[in-house]
């Protein structure tokens, strides 16, 4: 259909051409312009997504592959598959893993059973998002830091009940994770189907992002809001699953790195600042429902599959990489890199409660000893209501629009350090969030541009770097 329509239009480019002369430079810039177009559209809508939704499963398989059977080891990997042949080594690869493990299918079944009645049962004040183009205003009940609790306190009575009654452990998770990652792709594939076809269906609301493009659709999500009886999706995947079964992970892979080699300081501090982290987004999830991740992006394999698959695996590689790797730091080392992961935990808090106050208080406050400089920017939904927010200009605001990130990647270094630099691997979670990070400061300065219009403009003179003064 695109293809038709930019080839439509440069015909008519073409026949603006008077008595058969020649193509003017206007004429044959259209023309180029349309190919451009056409080109871009190829890209966005048909060739980048279908890349990514192709390669994903095998990407994060070679990262579990990697750790597990080379021991972090991307050279070894690579000797190994220039020795057996590139597709012998990948057929070698899948055979590691199982899609139908009764055991995996147990675990995955009965974790989603379980965290979808703490989702629906457990009680907390109810929050509201940000409000849609469409004026709707979407509530959340706020029992995430609950449920969390709960979770892990489960775990953790789960994994001494199972030692001493039955001689067992919850590392069992550890030793078929392979399996269990198999189940996931599946799992996570059909669970992304099913939300395109209900968006086509039964959609939850008036908040739908069809384009028209049916892969682009499927990638990015066909609703913004959706929910399954009652039952918010976006909550679901994101933070009730992939925000939870990564501490959970991290508990069970220390816990098969103290079963292997007793304490082991290197698993001990990065395990420390993960969990750390992970508290502080339950604590601060109602802040969640007005990020990027909710506010902008479908319900769709992207985000959906994504956390499903991906956090389980690529979120969690540090941790499988130091529980088998018998890594002493020392004292000061081991102290030093805590203290570096607190205090940037520390300021990415302290970024996102002074944005709150601000905007709690409409600006009449106090920080950091003065009046805060904000813009109060305007702005018109889609049914022609005007409404206004803040942009702050001031404390960690004042550095860069998008200043808040810096610690975050601080952090998330600190608890990756630990497994030091004989190997690259562990480092695959933050080369990611580099991307993923630059990549959602740029989306979210294109929605924002769109949104305020003319006081973007004046917020970006005000605040002129996006994340880091002088280089971005």
């Amino acid at each position: 259909m695109v293809s038709r329509k930019l080839t439509e239009r440069g015909q008519n480019a073409d026949n603006e051409t008077t008595n058969k002369a020649p193509r003017t430079q206007q004429a044959q810039r259209k023309k180029g312009e349309s190919y451009g177009s056409w080109m871009r559209d190829l890209h966005h809508y048909y060739l980048g997504p279908l890349s990514i939704i192709a390669s994903m499963p095998t990407f994060f398989l070679l990262i579990f592959h990697t750790n597990r059977q080379f021991h972090g080891s991307i050279a070894a990997l690579v000797q190994h598959f220039e020795d057996v042949g590139l597709w012998t080594g990948y057929k070698e690869m899948w055979s590691t893993v199982s899609f139908f493990n009764p055991l995996a299918i147990a675990i995955v079944l009965g974790y989603c059973l379980f965290t979808l009645t703490l989702q629906v049962l457990v009680p907390g004040p109810k929050v509201t998002g940000t409000r849609t183009p469409t004026g709707h205003l979407p509530e959340y009940k706020d029992n995430g830091f609950r449920c969390y609790l709960i979770t892990m306190a489960g775990l953790g009575l789960l994994t001494f009940y199972l030692k001493r009654n039955f001689g067992l452990s919850t590392t069992i998770v550890y030793d078929i994770f392979g399996d269990i990652f198999g189940f996931l792709l599946l799992f996570g594939s059909v669970f992304a189907v099913l939300l395109y076809v209900k968006g086509h269906v039964a959609p939850s609301g008036t908040d739908t992002c069809f384009t028209g493009y049916r892969i682009y659709d499927f990638y990015v999500g066909t609703e913004l809001y959706p929910k399954i009886f009652g039952v918010d999706v976006k909550v679901f995947t994101n933070c009730r699953f992939g925000m939870t079964v990564w501490p959970m992970l991290v508990v069970i892979y220390t816990i098969k790195s103290y079963e292997m080699f007793g304490f082991v300081d290197s698993m001990w501090v990065s395990s420390i600042l993960q969990l750390a982290y992970i508290t502080k987004f339950f604590w601060w999830e109602a802040g969640y429902y007005r990020s990027i991740d909710i506010i902008l992006d479908g319900a769709g394999f992207m985000i959906c599959w994504g956390c499903l698959v991906a956090i389980p695996n690529l979120y969690c590689a540090v941790s499988l990489y130091l529980s088998y790797q018998n890594i002493h730091l020392g004292p000061i080392l081991s102290a030093a890199i805590l203290c570096l992961g607190l205090a940037s935990l520390g300021l990415n808090y302290y970024a996102d409660w002074e944005r709150q106050k601000v905007r709690a208080s409409d600006g009449n406050c106090i920080l950091m000893g003065k009046k805060p400089d904000f813009i109060r920017a305007k702005y018109t939904l889609e049914n022609g209501e005007t409404k206004s927010a803040l942009l702050l200009a001031s404390g960690m605001w004042g550095i860069a629009r998008h200043f808040n990130y810096i610690p975050e990647l601080v952090l998330a270094l600190s608890w990756t350090i630990p497994a030091l630099t004989t190997n690259l691997l562990p480092y695959v979670y933050f080369v990611f969030l580099n991307v993923l990070l630059a990549h959602r400061a740029t989306r979210d300065e294109e929605k924002c541009s769109i949104k305020y219009g003319t006081y973007w403009e004046e917020y970006t003179k005000r605040v002129p770097y996006k994340m880091l003064p002088g280089v971005f």
